[in-house]
Parts: structure tokens; sequence; C-alpha cells
């Protein structure tokens, strides 16, 4: 795969889940891998693992580090951290500030480092790990679902400028994802998600994949692009079907004892 052979590459989040399989994955296409991830311990582990860089910390200034230890150039940057939080309006602030910094702040800044360097040399690639979320939404979490719609934008804002200045650009939407973050989703992640759950190392397959056939959206599940296509053209009737499926899960947690 000559787009990933040699590149030097950066996965956020990468000590687990989507992250993990995506850093083992580049590194056996023959990329140089910085592993990022907020816990060090894990970082390095995948790191050791692959024969790649830890550089733990903070995703959203994770590009002057990675940058030095990869040697002064980065390829391809995938923005893969992430943060799912329940709850609506009511939310608690610190929840949706956590939710804009990490699944949206951090991929602008990230992008403020890396396009100089980028658009200097004429080549870059920007992958954004966004979520179904962000093409659809996600009952019982409008954090995720905001800032996941607006991860989306931002990939699609990036790609309408500057691919013809040679930076491309790939927004991963996965639905149910056998990792951490779907076993914290609770009720809701187990009604809507896990029935239709894949492993990381399918998304990393589908990711690599996309990257080869210069794909914009990545769907490791194909039947989000049908709920895409409904949720455009009627969007009443879809709107419908997801409010089934809110009052199926407000239906479940009222059996269960436990509150939406």
């Amino acid at each position: 795969m000559g787009t990933v052979h040699g590149a030097r590459v950066v996965v956020t989040g990468a000590g687990g889940g989507i992250g993990a399989a995506l850093a083992r994955r580049f590194a056996a296409e023959g990329a140089q891998v910085v592993v990022n991830d907020l816990d060090a311990a894990k970082a390095a582990s995948v790191a050791g693992e692959i024969g790649g860089i830890p550089v733990p910390g903070d995703a959203s200034g994770v590009v002057p580090a990675a940058r030095e230890a990869l040697g002064g150039g980065i390829d391809i940057f995938c923005a893969n951290a992430g943060v799912g939080h329940d709850g609506g309006p009511e939310a608690d602030e610190a929840l949706w500030q956590q939710s804009w910094d990490v699944n949206v702040m951090a991929h602008v800044r990230a992008a403020r480092e890396l396009l100089p360097e980028w658009l200097e040399r004429g080549s870059g690639r920007f992958v954004a790990t966004v979520s179904a979320a962000g093409i659809l939404t996600m009952i019982g979490s409008a954090p995720y679902a905001v800032s996941k719609h607006a991860a989306l934008a931002f990939a699609e804002w990036l790609s309408a400028t500057y691919r013809h200045r040679g930076i491309g650009v790939h927004a991963v939407c996965p639905q149910g994802v056998r990792t951490d973050m779907l076993t914290a989703s609770g009720t809701a992640g187990e009604l809507v998600l896990a029935p239709t759950a894949i492993e990381p190392e399918q998304v990393a397959d589908a990711v690599l994949a996309g990257i080869d056939e210069e794909r914009f959206l990545i769907l490791p599940h194909p039947e989000v692009a049908r709920h895409y296509a409904s949720r455009a053209g009627d969007t009443d009737r879809w709107l419908g079907g997801i409010n089934k499926l809110q009052r199926k899960l407000e239906e479940v947690e009222a059996a269960s004892g436990t509150s939406g």
C-alpha cells in the first residue's frame, strides 16, 4: 500500500480500541507510528508491541512532540481520541466542554499545527474518527452526537478547502465497535450499537482501504450509507424511526429501574 508504507503516522487515543488497532495496522504496512494516549503506560505498551514511538499526553497538543519524534515531519495524522457522555441539555457543563474539546477542538488544534507543513510541501493526510453519530445521531447522548456532527463538519471543511492542494481528508464513521467506550455506553449502546458491533481491527481494515481508494467517508458498517441517505431523503420519517428507538430505550430503562 504505497500511500502508507514508509509514512510517518500519528494516532491519538491509541492506547486501546480503534486507536490501537490503527497503530498496529499502520505499523504492519510499514509506517513509522507515534502512539499517543493520555495513559502513558498504555501508549508505551502498544508502541513496544509494534516498534512504534510512545508520545503520551493530551491529543490537543501532541503535534510538536510527535513531529520531533518522527524526525521532523508528519505524513498522516489520525485524530482518533474521543469521549462519550450521556445526557441532554441537562448534562453538566463540564461534560459538554470536554466533549467539545476532545471530539472537535483537538482536531482543530492538530490541523492548525499540521497545515503549514503540509501546504508547503503539497501533501498530508488527516484521518478523523468521527462515528456514525456524526452523520446520524445517538439517542441518550446529546454531547456525543452534537460534537461528532461538528467533527464531521470540520473534516468536510478541510477536504473542501484543501484537497486541490494535496491534502487528503477522511471521516471514519463506524457504528458499534467492541471497545471500552461501547461497554460504557449503557442501555442505549446495548440497544442501538451492540447488536451489529464489530471489532476494532475491522475498523482499521476499513480505514486502510479508504485511504487506498481516496474516499472521504469511510463506513465500516455499510448499512450506515443507507441510513444517511434516508436521513437526507425523508428527514421526518427518519426522525420518526429514531424516536421509536428513544421510546424503546425509555421502556427498557423503566423496566430495569434505570433513568435516561
